[in-house]
């Protein structure tokens, strides 16, 4: 905890219209598709998210396509490379606990160590795409902010954020916005446990 001030853990994804979760890259990121719509609205919205990272959360097949790609971006004014390249990041893994990227660190269980994570910085611990992660987050309750951008599209399977262990909750809109190409950035908070009601006549 810097000056007793808790980071807080922000979740940024691509989305379908019907909730697939979407690679930001090439082709080679996701076969289940790119991303055509981005735009500068998009870059703009992107490079602001990355400015308010102190630390990043990743899953590891994530951090394998960021660490292939983004060291070999020098570019000391590139708003996404400078930060990748040069705050901690952490990755979530099963399978690995060796990581060859600069300041990377493996994290065995992330539901005990996103307490730990957060005290240790001053403002976001950021994660970035990460299905397999961001399931284990949802299901613990551990993001602070959701930030998604959903893309006017359809592809009717594929990995979905919100999956069968989706923990029942509502969430508050804070803010949202759209793209010129379409793509709407929306920005949600917890909200509290979720209250139903009825439409039902008295």
């Amino acid at each position: 905890m810097i000056g007793g001030h808790l980071a807080e853990l922000t979740l940024t994804t691509f989305l379908t219209l019907d909730g697939v979760m979407q690679a930001p890259g090439g082709p080679n990121e996701d076969t289940s598709g790119g991303s055509p719509l981005a735009d500068a609205d998009m870059g703009k919205t992107i490079a602001e998210i990355f400015s308010k990272a102190d630390a990043f959360l990743l899953g590891r097949t994530t951090y394998d396509i960021f660490s292939a790609y983004w060291p070999r971006i020098t570019d000391p004014n590139d708003p996404i490379a400078s930060k990748l390249n040069s705050l901690p990041k952490f990755v979530a893994s099963r399978s690995r606990s060796q990581f060859a990227w600069s300041g990377s660190c493996h994290v065995r269980d992330v539901a005990k160590d996103v307490a730990d994570l957060k005290k240790r910085f001053a403002r976001e611990v950021q994660v970035h795409g990460s299905c397999g992660l961001a399931q284990t987050l949802i299901e613990n309750d551990l993001i602070d902010e959701y930030r998604l951008l959903t893309f006017p599209v359809l592809l009717g399977r594929g990995k979905r954020l919100f999956g069968t262990g989706t923990v029942s909750a509502t969430l508050k809109l804070v803010r949202s916005g759209t793209t010129s190409a379409g793509v709407v950035i929306s920005v949600y908070r917890r909200g509290g446990a979720l209250k139903t009601g009825s439409f039902a006549l008295d």
